[in-house]
């Protein structure tokens, strides 16, 4: 019977917090480190049976193992990125048939989103959630001329991505062949001239990257437990009514 796994990608170097932090992943937001708060929205969703975490060194290992789902299996992460996802898709067991890749610096993944994207994966074999671009966005060529881009057909990238084992497999095999750098895994299964089916994202989904993004974080955290929290009361009271 195959089975799903979840890359959580958990190894990156942090150098754009500029020394605010050591390592973003385990910064604090409501009370948990940030990788926990991904790890959660995977147990809660049920989508994956075999989960790769990606670390940067054994002291990372060790704090992100209180908190890892289960069963998990905690790989080396490289240089780059698709070092590091590229090192966690060997690391899969032979009957996985889908894999959803996250980066645990964007904690706001919600479960019913990532039921959804593996009900479209299984039907397109490559999803990726992402959201549509609002600015006007220009193209810079040098000499100050601009060209303003069409933003009905952009969108900004984010994870979950969610890939069919053998076309991420084959995609990444192909960045590796080339010498390419990318930076989401989307851009490797381009290459094969694969479509990819886009999930529209109506929610916060932010990744941390710089130290102005802490303050957003814990304003977004606290809002959706305030959403949460309103929910619940109002249940509870329908429950009372009935």
């Amino acid at each position: 019977m195959s089975r799903t796994a979840a890359i959580l990608l958990a190894a990156g170097s942090s150098k754009r917090m500029q020394g605010a932090v050591a390592d973003k992943v385990l910064v604090p937001l409501g009370g948990r480190p940030l990788f926990a708060h991904s790890a959660a929205a995977f147990m809660e969703s049920g989508v994956a049976d075999f989960y790769v975490v990606t670390t940067r060194d054994q002291r990372q290992l060790t704090a992100l193992s209180a908190y890892a789902p289960t069963p998990s299996v905690f790989v080396r992460g490289g240089r780059e990125r698709q070092d590091s996802v590229a090192a966690a898709l060997e690391a899969l067991p032979s009957d996985i048939e889908y894999v959803f890749i996250h980066d645990c610096a964007r904690p706001f993944a919600r479960s019913e989103q990532l039921a959804a994207l593996l009900k479209i994966v299984r039907r397109e074999h490559a999803v990726v959630l992402a959201r549509r671009v609002t600015d006007t966005i220009k193209e810079h060529s040098g000499e100050g001329r601009l060209k303003t881009l069409d933003r009905a057909k952009l969108w900004a990238m984010e994870t979950p991505q969610v890939f069919s084992r053998e076309l991420i497999t084959k995609a990444y095999a192909r960045v590796i062949e080339r010498g390419l750098r990318i930076t989401d895994d989307a851009a490797a299964v381009e290459l094969l001239g694969h479509p990819v089916a886009l999930l529209e994202n109506p929610h916060p989904n932010p990744k941390l990257t710089t130290p102005t993004d802490l303050s957003y974080f814990e304003f977004v955290s606290a809002s959706i437990k305030r959403i949460a929290e309103e929910e619940a009361l109002q249940d509870e009271g329908l429950a009372c009514r009935d």
